[in-house]
């Protein structure tokens, strides 16, 4: 891990149809800065798993759902000592309108508060602060249609002036929408008794069409909750436009499955790129990286990167394009398994990951297998750049 060891331990309460990002952003940015976190559902078991849900705003009169990742619980909820954690968060979605009825839940809101532990909440995560009597007097911010839920509950209403407005009052701290990830696992960090060190890094990821949409989101995101400047940029891209991302999961099958995944809003511009400006290189993968490895921009601004000994951390598919790149040779590295003949071919040493969320770090590189890495991918990448997150 990047960071000093820690006893500091989060809860995050969970539940079918929870929002897909607001679930797994905190969940595995916050274990990257050495946190132990436990996911929880009412009603189910460490083992088994929760159903999400993609929201996205894509011009109709409220937001889209399709169905995301299946979410992975590592606590049963029902053996849970609540005294034990530091903080609780709270993601959004569909689940808290269940949630909030369920006097379980509701107690186990009520313990935090009543002790004055941080409560992070999201979206309509607030629906459950509401419910459980926790927002009395409280500036609160939520996704807006949780307005008069709030109102009524006595909180003080804060107008989310984009989706990205957070607000932090005592001990609750709320956020309008996963837009607001950076800010809020940020205070959230902050009201554990975190500190942040060595943060003012500039970092690019390099984005296209179809990449998979936690192994961009995860890290982009954990990354700028940090306090570094992340931008991304895509080939034949400008700055506003977006990619369409793709949630690869195992359901059964012999592959894993591809689902629609959420708009990714890219932040630079990819023809007027300085890449020397920039302190890392990201490299997420899912199916954009076996196009993008044929762009001749790509893997000279790969090798730029590479040849400077800038860290580059590359994840699942995304080593087709270092292997493209001719970057691999004599580097120690793995990658998700289907991919393992590229690396050995570019010239590179195989490390099998054995468990799928093994990452490693040689020299300047860091590479992951797939998206259950992403706890130990960002922590040894944050090791490369020099960022701590203390407690």
């Amino acid at each position: 891990m990047a960071n000093s060891r820690t006893h500091k331990s989060v809860l995050l309460i969970c539940g079918d149809y929870m929002e897909d990002y607001e679930a797994m952003v905190p969940f595995q940015a916050l274990q990257a800065y050495g946190i132990d976190v436990d996911a929880a559902c009412p009603g189910k078991k460490a083992g088994e798993f929760c159903r999400t849900a993609v929201h996205d705003v894509v011009g109709y009169q409220t937001y889209t759902e399709s169905p995301g990742h299946n979410f992975s619980l590592n606590a049963t909820f029902d053996e849970i000592d609540f005294g034990k954690y530091d903080g609780l968060v709270i993601p959004g979605g569909r689940a808290p309108e269940y949630l909030a009825m369920n006097e379980s839940v509701l107690d186990c809101v009520r313990k935090f508060s009543d002790a004055g532990k941080p409560i992070a909440s999201v979206c309509h995560g607030q629906i459950i602060l509401a419910a459980a009597g926790c927002v009395k007097g409280r500036k609160c911010t939520a996704y807006p249609p949780v307005k008069p839920i709030l109102i009524d509950a006595g909180a003080h209403w804060v107008e989310a002036q984009t989706m990205a407005t957070c607000v932090a009052d005592g001990n609750i701290i709320t956020g309008a929408t996963y837009d607001a990830h950076p800010e809020f696992i940020q205070l959230f960090v902050k009201a554990l008794g975190g500190s942040i060190t060595g943060a003012n890094k500039r970092i690019l990821f390099l984005c296209g069409d179809y990449m998979e949409d936690y192994e961009v989101t995860v890290p982009f995101q954990s990354l700028q909750a940090l306090g570094c400047h992340v931008d991304a940029v895509c080939p034949k891209k400008k700055a506003g436009d977006f990619c369409p991302t793709a949630v690869h999961d195992f359901e059964g099958d012999q592959t894993y499955s591809e689902k629609p995944g959420h708009r990714f809003n890219l932040t630079a511009s990819y023809n007027e790129l300085d890449a020397s400006s920039y302190d890392a290189l990201v490299i997420p993968g899912g199916r954009a990286p076996e196009y993008l490895a044929l762009d001749e921009t790509v893997l000279t601004l790969v090798k730029q990167f590479m040849e400077s000994g800038k860290p580059v951390a590359s994840i699942c598919h995304g080593q087709q394009i270092l292997a493209a790149a001719g970057v691999l040779k004599g580097k120690k590295c793995t990658a998700y398994p289907a991919v393992k003949i590229n690396v050995v071919l570019a010239g590179a040493t195989w490390l099998e990951p054995d468990p799928i969320h093994r990452c490693y770090t040689h020299e300047n590189l860091v590479t992951g297998a797939a998206w259950p890495g992403h706890p130990e991918f960002i922590s040894q990448l944050m090791a490369l750049l020099g960022i701590r997150v203390s407690f």
